[in-house]
């Protein structure tokens, strides 16, 4: 699968299929879209879906929420949630894609090696030392 965004919707593509960031199943695109991609991935073969802005015209609450147009506590939840069921997949659009899994593969861990600095494991690939210990770390 990919995730256009980093925002909420690479969650739910984790909980709803066996794609996840840990298995690498799940790549995240930060491309601030609200897309979503799922494809075979040996031969990219595949659907791109996404929230189609000009479908949610007749949609206000939806459009208001989607783009930001009300602060939160002005919102109107329920009819947010209720705009929302009805409209279902009539606010989306689906494209049949051709995914390059290539530039997705992740590489390999390769060799581990114990870190002199901090004696913990890191991939050997990172130098001599870990990339904590070269001052990576987000740690204060």
């Amino acid at each position: 699968a990919i995730c256009e965004t980093a925002v909420c919707l690479p969650d739910s593509v984790q909980l709803l299929t066996p794609c996840t960031m840990g298995n690498g199943w799940l790549k995240v695109l930060e491309f601030g879209r609200f897309a979503l991609t799922l494809y075979e991935k040996y031969g990219g073969e595949g659907v791109r879906v996404y929230l189609d802005t000009e479908k949610l015209e007749k949609w206000p609450e939806i459009q208001s929420w989607f783009f930001k147009l009300k602060p939160k506590k002005e919102q109107n939840l329920q009819a947010l949630l209720d705009q929302i069921k009805e409209a279902g997949d009539a606010i989306m659009t689906l494209q049949k894609v051709k995914v390059d899994p290539k530039p997705l593969h992740r590489p390999k861990l390769g060799k581990v090696a114990v870190c002199p600095g901090c004696g913990e494991a890191y991939p050997v690939r990172d130098g001599e030392r870990c990339r904590a210990c070269r001052g990576e770390s987000p740690y204060l």
